[in-house]
C-alpha cells in the first residue's frame, strides 16, 4: 500500500530526513513514533505530497507521488495535527465543501457525507457552526474530512493531542474501527497509544528508522535476557535448589527477601492439651472445669509462604516457563503467579533516542557536491 524507498529531505545545510526506508501492507496500523524534532512531521508531508524529497521516491498503491502525484493523493487521507477546519461553517456544509475538492461525484456526496457523520458519531450536529464544537468534536470533524473521499492510507498525526481522557478514548476506539478498512499510519507523543492501537512500531530519530517491528517482538530486537517473575509456595530453600539445579535457568534472585540478620518470629503451636488441677475444685464453674489449659510451643512449623522471585534463562532468548512449570510441579510446589517481564515501550523508546547521534557528515558532504 505505501513503499517509502531511501528518502531524504534537505532544508538548506540541515538535514530533515535521511534515507528513511519502509513499506507498509494494506490493512496494517502503524504507530510513528520519534521525539521532537526528529522527522516525523516532515516525513508525513512527503509522504502526502504537501514536500517534495531531496532524494528518494514515495508510492502509494503503486503510483508514484513524484510521477502521479494526483493519483496518489487521492488514494491519502491526512488529519494534520491541527485539523484543517473552516470555523464559521456547519459541519455539513463543511463535508460538502471537502466533498467537492475530493472530487467525491455529485451523486455520491450525500450518502458519503451521511456515513461519515454517523461512522464519526457527528450525528445531531450537522447544522451546528464549528468554531461552536469541542475539541473532540473537532478531532472527529477531522478524521471524518479525511475519509469522506474512501482513502486506502490514513495519515493521522497527533489525533489526540489536546483531548481529555474520554476523548482520547473515544477517538482510540474509532481509530481501531477505521484500521478494519483502512491502512493508517499513527503518529502520537503518548506510547500506551501505540500498544492499545497499532500492530506495528516505527521509530525514527535524527532523521532515521531507528525501529521497525511489531510490538511482541521488540524485546527479542533489543536483545533483551528471557526473565521470569514467579511465586511460589513452599520452603524458601527447596524453591530455589530445584530452580537452580535447572540447565536452562541462569540465575535466581529472591525479590522482597527478609533483610539479612533477621530471624523471621517463630510461629506458635498448640503442643498439648492438659485439665489443671482447679477443674477438680468444686469452687470453680463447670464451663472453667471444662477448659483445657493450652500449652504452647514455638518448636513447631508454621504453615508455608510464598517465596517471590525473579528467574533469568541462562540462553537469553531461551523461553523458560514451561521447564520451570514442570520442575516445581512434580516437586510439589505450586505456582502462585507466573509472568514474563519485558522491556516497555517506554523503556525502548527512551534507550533508541537518547543515544548518541551518528556521524553523518561524509554522508552530508557527498549529497551536498551531489546537489551541486
Amino acid at each position: 500500500m505505501l513503499e517509502v524507498k531511501q528518502v531524504s529531505k534537505l532544508y538548506g545545510n540541515d538535514r530533515g530526513v535521511h534515507n528513511i526506508d519502509f513499506s507498509m501492507q494494506r490493512g496494517e496500523i502503524v504507530g510513528f513514533l520519534g521525539p521532537n524534532g526528529a522527522g516525523k512531521t516532515t516525513t508525513m508531508r512527503m509522504i502526502t505530497g504537501y514536500l517534495n524529497p531531496t532524494h528518494g521516491g514515495i508510492w502509494v498503491d503503486g503510483h508514484s507521488m513524484a510521477d502521479n502525484p494526483k493519483k496518489a493523493r487521492r488514494k491519502i487521507g491526512y488529519l494534520p495535527e491541527t485539523p484543517p477546519l473552516y470555523p464559521e461553517m456547519t459541519v455539513q456544509s463543511y463535508l460538502r465543501f471537502i466533498a467537492n475538492l475530493r472530487d467525491v461525484p455529485a451523486r455520491e456526496q450525500k450518502l458519503r457525507v451521511g456515513e461519515a457523520i454517523d461512522k464519526l458519531g457527528l450525528q445531531g450536529r450537522e447544522k451546528q457552526i464549528i468554531r461552536s464544537l469541542s475539541k473532540g468534536y473537532k478531532q472527529r470533524l477531522g478524521l471524518a474530512q479525511a475519509i469522506l473521499h474512501q482513502p486506502d492510507l490514513l495519515i493521522l498525526d497527533e489525533p489526540t493531542s489536546g483531548l481529555d481522557p474520554k476523548q482520547i478514548i473515544e477517538i482510540r476506539q474509532l481509530i481501531h474501527e477505521l484500521g478494519e478498512n483502512h491502512t493508517v499510519l499513527l503518529s502520537t507523543h503518548i506510547l500506551p497509544e501505540i500498544n492499545a492501537i497499532c500492530n506495528r512500531v516505527l521509530i525514527i530519530n535524527q532523521g532515521r528508522v531507528v525501529l521497525d517491528e511489531r510490538p511482541e517482538h521488540l524485546g527479542r530486537t533489543m536483545g533483551e535476557t528471557f526473565e521470569v517473575s514467579l511465586e511460589v509456595k513452599g520452603p524458601r530453600e527447596r524453591i530455589l535448589t530445584e530452580l537452580r539445579s535447572l540447565p536452562s535457568v541462569g540465575q535466581v534472585k529472591e525479590v522482597d527477601a527478609p533483610e539479612a540478620g533477621k530471624a523471621a518470629p517463630p510461629a506458635l503451636a498448640i503442643e498439648s492439651l492438659e485439665f489443671p488441677e482447679s477443674a477438680k475444685s468444686t469452687d470453680v464453674t463447670d464451663e472453667a472445669a471444662d477448659a483445657p489449659a493450652v500449652v504452647l510451643s514455638s518448636a513447631a512449623a508454621a504453615p508455608f509462604e510464598s517465596v517471590k522471585l525473579l528467574v533469568t534463562a541462562a540462553d537469553r532468548a531461551e523461553d523458560i516457563r514451561e521447564a520451570v512449570f514442570f520442575r516445581l510441579a512434580s516437586a510439589g510446589l505450586p505456582i502462585l503467579a507466573m509472568k514474563r517481564e519485558s522491556l516497555s515501550l517506554e523503556d525502548i523508546f527512551l534507550k533508541l533516542t537518547t543515544d548518541e547521534p551518528a556521524d553523518t557528515s561524509s554522508i552530508d558532504q557527498e549529497e551536498g557536491d551531489t546537489d551541486a
